[in-house]
């Protein structure tokens, strides 16, 4: 019998302003892959004023070798804010996947009938844990858990890699905020 298996190429966006460590979440899963074996390309775009404006940041994760690291028709979003959906949706490919922060974004995303559309109310879920800048976390662990070619434990290992030194207080909070978002997912897939 021939495997049908599809060889791993994803493409992905994360978005959303300055400050919600839109940036931090695209290090970490692109850490995470590369711990993994994967191959990796991660490009981050901050607009210009930083804090409060836009930040956007591209991924591909593949098996093998990837060509060009320039993300046009992403395979999925990972969106946390109004802005940056209106934005990057109309990009996302035909069954796809849009993961959106539905604390913030309280309108209907105008995308194909095929887009796997999850409303992670991300800012919520984190406040509950004790702090909201555990959002972007939050997000990832949704992702992680949706996609499933990388696992909670692996992200969580991987975060004292590519987090200073300084914010390792931290660490508690965010994997938390990572399982968090993960059984987000699957108790949403349990209704």
């Amino acid at each position: 019998m021939e495997d049908t298996k599809k060889e791993l190429y994803e493409e992905l966006i994360i978005a959303g302003f300055g400050g919600q460590g839109i940036m931090l979440i695209g290090k970490l899963l692109a850490q995470t892959a590369m711990n993994c074996g994967m191959e990796v390309t991660y490009m981050p775009s901050y607009g210009a004023e930083v804090r409060g404006g836009t930040a956007n940041c591209m991924l591909v994760i593949a098996e093998n070798e990837i060509a060009c690291p320039v993300v046009g028709n992403p395979d999925s979003l990972i969106i946390m804010n109004k802005v940056s959906l209106t934005k990057y949706a109309p990009m996302l490919k035909k069954g796809g996947l849009l993961i959106l922060n539905s604390s913030l974004i309280d309108i209907e995303p105008e995308v194909d009938d095929s887009i796997e559309v999850i409303r992670l109310p991300a800012d919520d879920l984190a406040v509950e844990l004790g702090s909201i800048k555990a959002a972007n976390m939050v997000a990832l662990g949704a992702y992680l858990q949706v996609r499933g070619f990388l696992d909670i434990e692996s992200a969580i290992n991987a975060l004292p890699e590519i987090l200073a030194q300084r914010y390792h207080k931290t660490l508690k909070l965010n994997n938390d905020a990572l399982k968090r978002g993960a059984s987000f997912i699957s108790q949403k897939a349990c209704i």
